[in-house]
């Protein structure tokens, strides 16, 4: 049975920007060092902080000894009050996860009960629930690889950015569910996914937009994977200057620098320059592929007569992440800019659901 209002939407809409804020905090609980504040993984008892000095001390002396590393190399002279605040953010971080849940438990079963709710929407929620258990499940496993390990300063790079992926994956899923229940709730039946150049009704223009797109799609996506292997790396701070390369001799030089274990510097990555050099090259480059594809693209749509609003919003969010990434890159000096950084990850989703927007009205427009 089809939506009868726009309360399922209006829901799917929510559960959207819960989980955008959730990355976003993700992200600053990252820049500030606060991933690894709480050592234990309490679902239920986690919910409250510490409620008093002895178990706030207690918080805190299990933090320096489970990330040691990070303690002494960053945090040697901090206090328990320097402390409360690299533990809200993570605190905050799981908090936000915990009311998620509730946000997303309760309306789901109601309009279940309801009958309020199509078989391909429950299915596609079915798809949500599991992406969150990863995402929240990988979450833990992410801060368990920086915890009782003398030579990691941080959580594992690698395993940060499968948490990014799997957190990123959930909010286009979920945003696309979206579309689709807003779809059904006017009446239309919005078709995920269709490979509609298989479609003989369908002209060559619109079946080359729509493969176009599923490409930029792929190239955005890797791309906000290496920005989270920026991030997880501090590869920023190897060379924080553009358009040129200041001191480019020093960069060529880091990039020299590798010896003939390349793996075990992949593995090894914090004490090697090299590494974080050949990441910031890679996130640079797809920076500017993804700029020029996209103004390719954006040429074909126009020049076909496919140009429309969201596609204009995506060039305009597209700009502006590019001059977010700039500025992130030029103030990483000695730690990467907290503002700027959580500003550029959350542009990065607004580019992502933009361009998902633009390939739902594609796809529908040719039904």
């Amino acid at each position: 049975m089809a939506i009868k209002d726009r309360a399922v939407s209006n829901w799917l809409l929510l559960g959207v920007v819960l989980v955008f804020f959730q990355i976003v905090i993700g992200g600053v609980t990252r820049l500030t060092d606060s991933g690894l504040s709480i050592t234990e993984w309490a679902v239920i008892q986690g919910t409250l902080p510490p409620m008093n000095e002895v178990q706030w001390n207690e918080a805190f002396e299990k933090y320096k000894v489970h990330a040691s590393k990070q303690y002494l190399s960053l945090h040697a002279d901090m206090d328990l009050k320097e402390f409360k605040v690299i533990f809200f953010w993570e605190y905050f971080h799981r908090l936000w996860a915990r009311m998620m849940g509730f946000a997303f438990l309760f309306p789901f079963l109601f309009f279940l009960v309801k009958k309020r709710l199509t078989k391909r929407i429950i299915r596609r929620l079915g798809v949500v629930i599991l992406l969150a258990m990863c995402a929240a499940t990988f979450g833990w496993i992410m801060v368990a690889s920086g915890l009782n390990d003398d030579s990691r300063t941080w959580v594992s790079a690698y395993k940060l950015i499968i948490h990014l992926g799997i957190a990123t994956t959930l909010i286009a899923y979920l945003y696309k569910t979206y579309l689709i229940s807003l779809g059904e709730a006017r009446g239309k039946d919005f078709k995920l996914f269709t490979p509609f150049f298989n479609n003989s009704t369908i002209n060559s223009n619109k079946q080359g937009a729509y493969k176009f797109g599923r490409v930029l799609l792929l190239v955005l996506f890797v791309q906000i994977l290496l920005g989270g292997l920026m991030a997880g790396m501090r590869a920023g701070l190897i060379h924080p200057h553009f358009p040129v390369f200041i001191n480019f001799d020093r960069f060529l030089l880091a990039l020299d620098s590798m010896n003939q274990s390349i793996e075990s510097e992949i593995v090894n990555y914090e004490p090697s320059s090299s590494i974080k050099a050949l990441v910031q090259v890679f996130h640079r480059a797809m920076a500017y592929a993804l700029v020029i594809i996209s103004v390719i693209y954006g040429f074909f749509l126009k020049k076909r007569g496919l140009l429309n609003r969201y596609s204009k919003l995506y060039l305009g969010v597209l700009f502006v992440q590019f001059l977010l990434g700039v500025l992130t890159i030029i103030n990483c000096f000695g730690s990467v800019p907290v503002f700027y950084g959580a500003a550029h990850q959350a542009v990065a989703l607004i580019l992502l659901m933009s361009l998902l927007r633009f390939d739902h009205e594609l796809t529908h427009a040719n039904k």
